[in-house]
């Protein structure tokens, strides 16, 4: 074999190696980064570090894969849409008692769809994996609460906070947001 053909094989070999070591963590990155959205960065900040907050986000995943998550019957669906509706009725007479049964609400859901309903954290994590997005509009309605509770909210934060809640509460239900608000 030729010296050149040696230099031009180890180039080869280089550049594969390289891209192989930089291509896939990449890839990784912008896997996690679209189906997490906001909760990747937020991961980041909690976690400092990027090796860290990946690690994390894909333990979540790994979880979620173990849960056996299920639709809900069109009947029980219903009955949910429902119970939206009649929470949305009682927001003009009490706004922050309608937002806690929004909470609750959005709890007994995810119970019946298999989800975890134990420690607060626990449940937002594993919501993550699919619902980065409007979880992140949860956690806002969340803080909204905190600040209900403190007297400092104003009634158009908790008509905000219930509209997050709403969110999360339809892509539950197996719904995209748009769809609930054409009537479908």
């Amino acid at each position: 074999m030729s010296t050149l053909l040696i230099v031009i094989v180890t180039i080869a070999v280089l550049a594969v190696a390289g891209a192989f070591f930089y291509g896939v963590p990449a890839l990784r990155r912008q896997r996690l980064q679209r189906r997490f959205g906001p909760e990747y960065d937020r991961a980041l900040g909690q976690f400092g570090s990027r090796r860290e907050a990946e690690r994390n986000l894909a333990e979540r995943e790994r979880r979620f894969r173990d849960l056996d998550i299920r639709e809900l019957p069109a009947d029980k669906r219903e009955k949910y849409e429902e119970a939206w509706s009649a929470l949305q009725e009682k927001f003009v007479e009490s706004p922050a008692e309608a937002l806690g049964d929004a909470d609750a609400l959005i709890t007994r859901v995810m119970h019946d769809r298999g989800y975890p309903t134990g420690a607060r954290e626990r449940r937002m994590e594993i919501l993550s994996v699919e619902y980065g997005r409007s979880l992140d509009r949860y956690r806002q309605a969340r803080e909204i609460d905190r600040l209900n509770e403190a007297g400092k909210a104003s009634t158009e934060d908790l008509r905000q906070a219930l509209l997050h809640h709403r969110m999360l509460f339809t892509e539950l239900l197996g719904r995209t947001p748009d769809a609930v608000a054409r009537g479908k």
